[in-house]
């Protein structure tokens, strides 16, 4: 694969490593990560969901969970994709803006509802809104609802997506890249902490 591995990349895991001889034991594993990751960032057709949009949203979306190897990778991975560099700013901003804790939201009226919690809602902000222009501003708000608050979306979200230009493929594709960031960081974490553990 010209690509290297993205886990081991972000993990810090060297060929021949114990992390390495861990990760081995689960190659199908390995191989669906790093497939996920190149058909998400690498895609052969873009025209839904443009490169630059997928490293605005992955800079977002790792950037809200803190400073990380994996948050410091698509912040340069933004930075340096065609027409990427001019958002950097506004992404940063709007991460500071965004950071919050979680989850929230409300579930229906029964038994669960005791665990209603009430939280931020983000929108972003007035003075960046037109530097990122209604797709990306869309994306950016649907993908913190998803990270904070995945038990009140609706299709009403779904339809504010739509109006601002997202196509159907295009969200499913953005939904996908959402759901493996938050399986990225978690398992870069996760491979961190035990390399900590084991050093």
């Amino acid at each position: 694969m010209s690509t290297p591995d993205i886990i081991d990349t972000l993990a810090g895991i060297k060929p021949g490593s114990a992390l390495d001889a861990i990760r081995a034991h689960r190659v199908q594993a390995r191989d669906n990560a790093q497939k996920s990751y190149l058909s998400l960032f690498e895609p052969i057709d873009a025209s839904d969901f443009s490169l630059v949009e997928r490293a605005a949203v992955a800079a977002f979306v790792t950037g809200l969970h803190g400073e990380s190897p994996v948050a410091a990778f698509y912040r340069s991975k933004l930075a340096a994709s065609t027409d990427g560099a001019r958002l950097v700013e506004a992404i940063e901003a709007e991460i500071a803006r965004g950071k919050t804790s979680g989850p929230y939201g409300s579930f229906p009226a029964g038994p669960l509802s005791v665990e209603n919690t009430a939280g931020l809602i983000y929108r972003v902000s007035a003075e960046r809104r037109s530097a990122l222009g209604p797709r990306l501003g869309a994306a950016l708000e649907h993908a913190h609802l998803l990270v904070f608050r995945p038990r009140d979306a609706s299709s009403a979200d779904m339809k504010a997506l739509l109006g601002a230009g997202w196509s159907n493929t295009g969200i499913v594709t953005f939904s996908q890249l959402v759901a493996f960031l938050s399986f990225q960081l978690r398992v870069v974490s996760g491979l961190r902490t035990l390399a900590a553990v084991n050093a």
